[in-house]
């Protein structure tokens, strides 16, 4: 018979126990709850007695887990697992609450920002919390709901939504072309040229020299020129007139639109990567990540004019 609530061992205590499994290491379990290895330590302790049994056998250079621990952690590491789905339940009928999407810094600064307004007026009781970066998302330990991600469209284990193409163009200011007489690609070669040193892999993406190569223009160093680690910066180069960058369209349209860049020769390169929003599938049942799909379909689908193919569920 299942033992009755009140006498099962603290919630707080079994979680340690858990995470210092899972880590084999209390350090890195205190880490990981917010706290110092002497608490972690002390709740084990806790829970030790109350069990009557050791859950870890510890050495000079490790933490091991007795026959008792490997007993009872699956079961346990299962439980929480549970309590953590059933949290998400309630989250599911709750329309309001934080949303927080990682984005890749350039497409936040470029694309998104100037649209969340309204987003917001659409959805009042949703706060966005816009998390900039590059980085992968774990989101099994991050408290992230979804993220908008620049790639080929792989994300295995997650769901996936085709939010918009890119491609390639040269643009400058519309002051540098004007100075520098530029009318065909071979007036490049007295230009600064500014490059795109971003954290992106795609093989589809030109950079100066491929371009300048493909474009039929010879004497020209492709590789002189400022160099930049993120989109945005190449095209706030761009606009104050330090050269020319190869933009990628999305992120430049509304500096083209504005006239502050315009584009040069009318070649435009597509490219392979593209923007895609992916999110685990727990994730994506909650009311505002489906809230955020739907609206951040409808501008993609607006911004390219037709319909996008449906989203797709990767398997792990």
């Amino acid at each position: 018979m299942p033992r009755p609530i009140h006498r099962l061992p603290p919630l707080n205590a079994l979680r340690c126990f858990v995470v210092a499994a899972k880590h084999l290491s209390i350090s890195r379990a205190a880490e990981e709850l917010f706290v110092t290895p002497a608490a972690v330590s002390q709740q084990i302790k806790q829970l030790e007695d109350h069990l009557g049994c050791l859950l870890f056998r510890r050495t000079a250079r490790s933490l091991l887990l007795t026959d008792e621990g490997q007993a009872c952690l699956p079961g346990l590491a299962e439980g929480f697992q549970k309590l953590s789905e059933a949290l998400d339940e309630i989250e599911l009928l709750q329309k309001g609450g934080v949303l927080t999407v990682s984005v890749a810094p350039s497409f936040a600064a470029k694309w998104l920002m100037g649209r969340l307004e309204d987003f917001q007026e659409q959805y009042p009781d949703i706060d966005v919390r816009i998390s900039a970066s590059n980085q992968m998302v774990d989101f099994a330990s991050e408290d992230v709901d979804c993220a908008i991600r620049y790639g080929a469209g792989s994300y295995p284990g997650l769901e996936t939504d085709h939010l918009l193409s890119e491609s390639i163009v040269p643009v400058a200011a519309p002051s540098l072309v004007e100075q520098a007489g530029i009318r065909e690609p071979q007036d490049l070669a007295g230009v600064p040229l500014l490059h795109d040193d971003g954290p992106e892999r795609d093989a589809s993406c030109p950079d100066w020299p491929m371009w300048l190569k493909a474009a039929g223009v010879r004497d020209a160093d492709g590789k002189r020129g400022p160099r930049f680690d993120q989109s945005a910066l190449v095209l706030e180069a761009a606009m104050a007139g330090r050269g020319v960058a190869l933009a990628k369209v999305r992120l430049a349209e509304h500096d083209l639109e504005a006239g502050r860049l315009v584009r040069l020769f009318d070649l435009e390169q597509p490219l392979r990567f593209a923007y895609f929003l992916v999110c685990p599938a727990r994730k994506a049942k909650l009311a505002k990540v489906a809230a955020f799909r739907t609206w951040l379909l409808s501008h993609t689908r607006e911004t390219e004019g037709g319909p996008h193919p449906a989203r797709a569920t990767a398997s792990a």
